[in-house]
């Protein structure tokens, strides 16, 4: 196969994975929904409620890490379309990292530098 064609292959893969995700992601919220219900609760309910286990609603949490004591992450990733849009790699992938995947674009044409 020719690079082009790779390419071309790396961008369908990378499609065809996350709409896989998103399925799955929809299929584990259905299973989630559906077993709240099955207890008598919504699932908002059960996770919206700001609650930790074991930790009741009025009992304060301890003091937050201070912001500073972690540097951040170079950008790994840069929105061809808005400069300003970078992603280090880590964590959730941005929308507009998501929407250049479903666009064909590949995850190493997006990658800064």
């Amino acid at each position: 196969m020719t690079r082009a064609e790779l390419v071309e292959l790396r961008g369908k893969i990378d499609r065809a994975i996350a709409a896989a995700g998103e399925r799955d992601r929809q299929r584990a919220l259905k299973a989630a929904e559906d077993l709240a219900r099955e207890h008598g609760f919504s699932l908002a309910e059960l996770v919206g409620s700001g609650t930790a286990k074991g930790r009741s609603a009025g009992t304060k949490r301890g003091p937050r890490a201070d912001a500073t004591s972690s540097a951040p992450s170079n950008a790994k990733y840069r929105n061809p379309d808005n400069a300003d849009q970078t992603w280090s790699g880590r964590g959730r992938r941005p929308a507009w990292f998501n929407e250049a995947l479903a666009q064909g674009r590949s995850a190493e044409e997006l990658r800064a530098g």
